[in-house]
């Protein structure tokens, strides 16, 4: 299981050393994600103990998201004084997210309702 975890960060870093040196305008873990997928797909199978490891990382994935709570907590004035743009933001974001969807849905039908 520690080989495992190590080659996800072995990805991450990758991707993270990637990004810096060619300046890419995206996420490093993202990058090392599709390093890790390439690699994977290069093998032609997940081995096993990847998919142990994996498995009990999302068993536990739930623990992952308390340092966003406890940030939210933390920062919860500067949300509400930004309270305004935050939810045009998410509302704007939304609408974009239905008419691109239903767009995309359309066209894959054959414009069919």
């Amino acid at each position: 299981m520690l080989f495992s975890l190590s080659i996800l960060l072995v990805c991450q870093l990758a991707g993270e050393v990637l990004v810096r040196l060619s300046g890419l305008p995206l996420p490093g873990p993202v990058v090392g994600m599709v390093i890790l997928f390439v690699g994977l797909v290069i093998r032609g199978r997940v081995p096993d103990s990847l998919d142990q490891s994996v498995r009990a990382i999302f068993a536990n994935f739930i623990v992952l998201f308390i340092p966003a709570s406890v940030g939210v907590m933390v920062h919860l004035g500067a949300i509400w004084t930004e309270a305004l743009p935050i939810a045009l933001g998410v509302a704007g974001s939304m609408v974009v997210t239905l008419v691109v969807a239903g767009r995309l849905m359309q066209a894959l039908s054959g414009g069919k309702p």
